[in-house]
């Protein structure tokens, strides 16, 4: 695999999305572990997408402007649901001082959720994947699997990284909880945002 290809799939996984806000959430309010749950959904969140990308089932999303947009109120609403929930007691980033395993499926499935349902996902991956095809590839399935398998790695490698950071100021925070109130409506607002975004996107 090309070096550019590696290059450019870093410098799109490290850009602030849904799944890194996501995941710097859980980070805080619920630990590194509960990071790792949110990290590990956010990535499997991809395979749709990237299966999508590569059987040509993205280029209904393109060429149907129902399905498109079907899946892009679903996406908004998810998003003014993730800010509502983060924002009432006891929410994802509710934070205290025991960890607990409990709700880490839940974790997992919300990360998982938040990708699936953004359509924006498999028109990248159309769009993306096949730039970094090699020219005369006798078996260009097998290829594009292999460049989307690569990149929800390094998607997994990030995410992991960010919410490591994310849990290592959790106990900074914990002893702050207006500190922490304020982080909340940040994300909450950050939320909020992205769901109006993808809600005025063609």
């Amino acid at each position: 695999m090309a070096l550019d290809f590696f290059l450019t799939s870093l410098i799109v996984v490290l850009l602030p999305g849904t799944g890194v806000i996501y995941t710097l959430a859980i980070g805080l309010g619920r630990g590194f572990r509960a990071s790792l749950a949110a990290a590990l959904g956010c990535t499997i969140g991809i395979v749709p997408a990237a299966l999508a990308s590569i059987i040509g089932l993205a280029a209904l999303l393109h060429t149907s402007a129902v399905a498109f947009q079907i899946i892009k109120y679903l996406g908004v609403l998810y998003l003014f649901y993730m800010a509502l929930s983060i924002l009432r007691d006891g929410g994802g980033m509710d934070v205290n001082a025991e960890k607990t395993s409990k709700g880490y499926l839940r974790i997992a499935t919300t990360g998982t959720l938040i990708n699936v349902l953004n359509p924006k996902l498999s028109l990248f991956f159309l769009a993306f994947l096949p730039q970094f095809l090699p020219a005369g590839a006798a078996n260009p399935g097998l290829e594009l699997a292999k460049l989307a398998l690569a990149f929800m790695a390094m998607t997994l490698a990030v995410f992991v990284v960010y919410g490591a950071c994310a849990a290592l100021a959790r106990d900074y925070v914990i002893r702050r909880p207006s500190v922490m109130a304020w982080i909340k409506r940040c994300f909450a607002a950050t939320f909020g945002a992205l769901g109006a975004k993808l809600a005025l996107t063609d």
